[in-house]
């Protein structure tokens, strides 16, 4: 039960700070307030004012003011919060003690004013205000030790502003840390776009060829065996799509995606042997050791490849195509090329295609170029040697 109410009460104060426009811990106004309404009643006891009460016991009443509109509104102006605390050390100063509590009142107002107060004028007056009741009550009220009070105001003010620099310190670094994830977040859904629609390029790109072999099959030559093969094999370039594309997005999830690596150096020839295999004529070859090449290095190559393969099928129909890796000690170069029959397209107008070819090269920190050159059109992408540490 105490729980639930003190959980309720922080509630309650963290929506009345907020709606003051305050980013102070709850714990800060709280202690602040009860340490007021203690100094109040101290200094009301010390002057036998408390019980009965004497027209002097008015200066509780200002103290106690603000806090009861805060608890029943959750809602206080912090200036009038602080006027009313000077008002009340004022009244009790007319009868000084020895020691006095009262002038205590005026430190929690200067404390409150260097944490709360958006201004230096409204911090200078507050402390200005609470220094004059003291020098008034020192020399013609009697007040003793008004010095040692007037400096304890000045060191409150002092811990008022460092709460103040804390908060903002706190403010800035919670907004820098947003910032981070924000910007982190946002870079992990570019990198799982590009993966989908590469995936989804190429297992759509390869899909339509077999289903275009199986069509011809059964229109032109009538040959049942071959247009059921094509369909088996776009069949299964469709299931390994969606394994892959349930991978993918699986990263976003809390939950373990499944065990199946991602693809890597050593599955570009597999990928060219389907693109093949889907009727695009399509050589690969290789030289260097590929085991060279890092897991992130090897994803980064593999996409490309296929980008540049789905490219060649929707822009260069018809056209052939080569693909050569190579691997060594001073880093990995791969280079993908194609003819273009007829006149030149600019591949560029595709949009994301190319787009996401650079931001995986620079991702590892590659050169990548991408172009006609003659009646060809050549990728080139090279890793350099300090990326080619595999972990």
């Amino acid at each position: 039960m105490l729980e639930i109410v003190r959980d309720r009460f922080r509630a309650r104060v963290q929506v009345s700070l907020t709606r003051a426009g305050l980013t102070l811990p709850w714990w800060v106004p709280s202690c602040s307030t009860l340490l007021s309404l203690v100094f109040a009643v101290v200094a009301l006891v010390q002057r036998d004012a408390l019980l009965p009460p004497k027209p002097i016991a008015l200066a509780g009443l200002f103290a106690l003011a603000t806090p009861l509109v805060w608890v029943f509104t959750g809602w206080v102006v912090p200036w009038v919060r602080m006027a009313a605390l000077i008002g009340a050390a004022s009244v009790l100063l007319i009868e000084p003690a020895l020691p006095d509590f009262a002038p205590l009142l005026l430190l929690v107002a200067a404390t409150e004013a260097g944490s709360v107060l958006r201004t230096t004028m409204g911090i200078a007056v507050v402390t200005v205000a609470a220094e004059a009741v003291l020098i008034v009550a020192g020399n013609w009220g009697g007040l003793i030790g008004g010095p040692v009070y007037m400096v304890s105001i000045l060191l409150g003010l002092s811990g008022g502003l460092v709460v103040r620099w804390y908060t903002r310190a706190l403010d800035a670094e919670r907004g820098n840390r947003d910032a981070a994830r924000d910007k982190a977040l946002l870079a992990e859904r570019q990198r799982i776009a590009r993966e989908v629609h590469d995936i989804v390029g190429h297992s759509l790109s390869i899909t339509l060829l077999h289903l275009t072999g199986a069509r011809r099959a059964l229109q032109q030559d009538r040959d049942v065996d071959e247009a059921i093969e094509a369909l088996t094999e776009a069949e299964q370039v469709g299931r390994s799509a969606m394994a892959d594309v349930r991978r993918t997005v699986g990263l976003l999830a809390d939950a373990p995606s499944g065990s199946s690596p991602l693809p890597g150096v050593e599955d570009i020839a597999t990928l060219v042997e389907r693109t093949r295999v889907a009727g695009l004529e399509v050589r690969y070859t290789h030289d260097g050791d590929l085991a060279r090449v890092g897991a992130s290095e090897g994803l980064g190559l593999y996409r490309i490849v296929q980008e540049s393969l789905v490219n060649v099928v929707k822009h260069a129909p018809g056209a052939t195509a080569e693909v050569w890796l190579h691997a060594g000690s001073s880093g990995a170069k791969l280079t993908v090329s194609n003819s273009l029959p007829g006149a030149v397209r600019h591949l560029s107008e595709d949009g994301s295609g190319l787009a996401g070819m650079a931001a995986r090269a620079t991702q590892l920190g590659a050169v990548l170029s991408a172009g006609p050159q003659g009646r060809q059109w050549i990728v080139e992408v090279t890793v350099p040697g300090s990326r080619m540490v595999r972990s």
